[in-house]
């Protein structure tokens, strides 16, 4: 049994990660931190917690956390990561895994060098619906990918993470927040890279950060992609593959809340209609990251897997600040990781 530290224990954990926990096999949560050392003793006592920390420090040393999971704001990230594989434990990291791809390469790099088991919390692979693409794709069942779109859109302004509007703490607005799930999924339906990356953002007067935002990018291997994001709308999330021979589309496909309703056509005929619930997304990926741990092996969805993400994110930014298509670097990582 791993037992995980939360680092950040704030809404994020409160609504999905504990849900998450209480139904997981393979590990538990005997500890949190939180900045404020009054809502980490209420928070702890709240959810049967045994240890309450204000610090991702004192939460390391204690000798009953194994694992550590950063759930704090961005702008942490780094920091807290940093911090944890000093301790030499694993630690899996929300997303976006930073604040930028040098962040991220920094991270990657330390738990390189001493030998620490990092992962990057993209849920939404775990979801039976991302499952269903990625399956139905490699089967060959609408043949070579043309298009796809992703499309993900949540009212941020109303969110009880407020610190998702603050541009001190925050990777961006929903192109960073929402729009790196869009992304990754993209990128682990397709079993693709990303080459280059056109974006655009609308602003509003509710936040320096853009308000919604649409990239058009170009994967490797010649699939034209959309990733379509807003934070000014209610919830709602749409992937579709258009490929030669049929449409793979989701409605919902995002989502651990509803079901979603997923179809592959041909033309105007449905082959294939069917109903999935996502609800235990996030034990999957903790069962999994322990599991990754019991057997000394990499998680699922590696640093290095969060540090191709934050490339992407950063071409878009890009972008956006050029008004030019923007290629996507390749990984590197830093001589110094510390």
């Amino acid at each position: 049994m791993v037992r995980f530290g939360i680092v950040g224990f704030g809404n994020h954990a409160v609504k999905r990660l504990m849900p998450g926990f209480a139904k997981a096999q393979r590990c538990r949560v005997p500890a949190l931190s939180r900045r404020d050392p009054q809502r980490a003793q209420d928070s702890a006592l709240q959810y049967g917690i045994p240890y309450a920390f204000s610090s991702t420090a004192e939460l390391c040393a204690c000798p009953e956390v194994d694992a550590v999971f950063v759930t704090s704001p961005d702008a942490f990230h780094l920091s807290d990561v940093l911090e944890v594989i000093r301790h030499r434990k694993p630690v899996l990291v929300e997303k976006p895994m930073a604040r930028n791809s040098m962040e991220a390469a920094r991270m990657v790099e330390a738990a390189r060098k001493a030998n620490v088991l990092l992962g990057v919390a993209h849920n939404m692979r775990f979801e039976h619906s991302v499952q269903w693409f990625r399956q139905r794709l490699g089967e060959g069942a609408i043949g070579r990918p043309l298009l796809a779109r992703a499309t993900f859109v949540a009212p941020m302004l109303t969110s009880p993470r407020t610190w998702v509007n603050d541009p001190k703490l925050a990777t961006g607005g929903p192109l960073a927040d929402i729009g790196v799930h869009c992304i990754d999924t993209l990128r682990y339906i397709l079993g693709d890279e990303v080459e280059s990356v056109a974006a655009q953002a609308q602003y509003d007067s509710h936040s320096v950060l853009e308000a919604s935002a649409l990239g058009m990018i170009r994967f490797s291997q010649g699939t034209l992609a959309s990733i379509e994001v807003s934070g000014r709308a209610l919830y709602q999330t749409v992937i579709e593959i258009v490929g030669e021979d049929g449409v793979l589309s989701g409605l919902n496909a995002l989502n651990v809340e509803r079901p979603t309703t997923l179809e592959l056509r041909r033309g105007y005929e449905v082959i294939e209609r069917r109903e999935v619930f996502n609800c235990d997304a996030y034990t999957l990926q903790v069962d999994a990251f322990a599991r990754a741990i019991e057997e000394g092996r990499d998680f699922e969805i590696s640093g290095e897997e969060g540090l191709r993400n934050q490339l992407v994110l950063d071409a878009a930014f890009r972008s956006i600040t050029t008004g030019k298509i923007e290629s996507v670097e390749r990984p590197e990582f830093s001589a110094s990781a510390l």
